[in-house]
C-alpha cells in the first residue's frame, strides 16, 4: 500500500514538474524572449493571431512573421538565434537551419543530425557582445539587416587593416634607407682606408 502511494505521488510531481515550465528554451529563440514562448496561448509577434505552444517549432509557419518558427526553416522571414557560447551570439535567416551547412559556430543551426558540426566557438569571444543591450520587439526582429552590419564591419576592419599597412610600408621603407645609408657609409669608410 504504501509502495503504490509513493510510486502514485512520484508520477503526479513528475506530471506536474515536467508540465508546469518548460526545462529548455525552444530551440533557435534568445534568451530574453524565453519567457514570451512559455505560455500555453502566444500571440504572433506582428499581432496577427495566437497560436498554441504545441505548434511551436512545427515545421509549419502559422506566423507571417515567423514568430512561431524560430528554430525551423518553415517561415520565409523567420530568424535563429545562435547562442554560440564561448563566442559572439547572431541571428540567421531561417532558411540557414538545417541544410547542412554550420553556419552557428556551436552547430546548433543543425540539430537535426543531417549534418555534424563540431563545436569551434573560441572562448572569450563573447565579451563584445555582453555590452549590447537586447530589445525583444517585433519591430527590431524584423528590422535586422546582416548583411549592412556586415558590410559595416568590413568597412572598419578594412580601414584598420589600410592603416596598418600604411605603418607597415612606411616601417620598410625606413629600415630600407637606414640598411642603404649604413652600406654606403661602409663603403666610403673601406674606400678612404684601401686609398692611403
Amino acid at each position: 500500500m504504501t509502495l503504490a502511494l509513493l510510486t502514485c505521488l512520484y508520477f503526479s510531481l513528475y506530471l506536474h514538474c515536467s508540465n508546469s515550465s518548460p526545462s529548455r528554451p525552444p530551440i533557435g529563440v534568445h534568451p530574453l524572449d524565453t519567457k514570451y514562448y512559455e505560455a500555453e496561448l502566444i500571440k504572433c509577434k506582428d499581432g496577427s493571431k495566437p497560436f498554441t505552444r504545441d505548434r511551436l517549432n512545427d515545421n509549419f509557419c502559422d506566423c507571417a512573421d515567423g514568430t512561431d518558427e524560430p528554430g525551423t526553416s518553415a517561415c520565409p522571414s523567420g530568424r535563429f538565434y545562435c547562442r554560440n557560447t564561448g563566442s559572439t551570439p547572431r541571428f540567421l535567416f531561417s532558411s540557414h537551419v538545417n541544410d547542412q551547412i554550420c553556419d552557428c559556430c556551436d552547430g546548433s543551426d543543425e540539430y537535426d543530425g543531417t549534418a555534424i558540426c563540431p563545436n569551434t566557438c573560441v572562448m572569450g569571444g563573447n565579451i563584445v557582445y555582453q555590452g549590447i543591450k537586447y530589445d525583444s520587439t517585433a519591430r527590431n526582429l524584423d528590422s535586422i539587416n546582416s548583411r549592412k552590419t556586415k558590410l559595416g564591419t568590413e568597412m572598419e576592419d578594412s580601414t584598420y587593416k589600410i592603416i596598418g599597412l600604411k605603418a607597415l610600408v612606411f616601417l620598410q621603407v625606413a629600415l630600407v634607407i637606414i640598411f642603404m645609408a649604413f652600406r654606403l657609409f661602409r663603403r666610403r669608410k673601406t674606400r678612404r682606408r684601401n686609398s692611403r
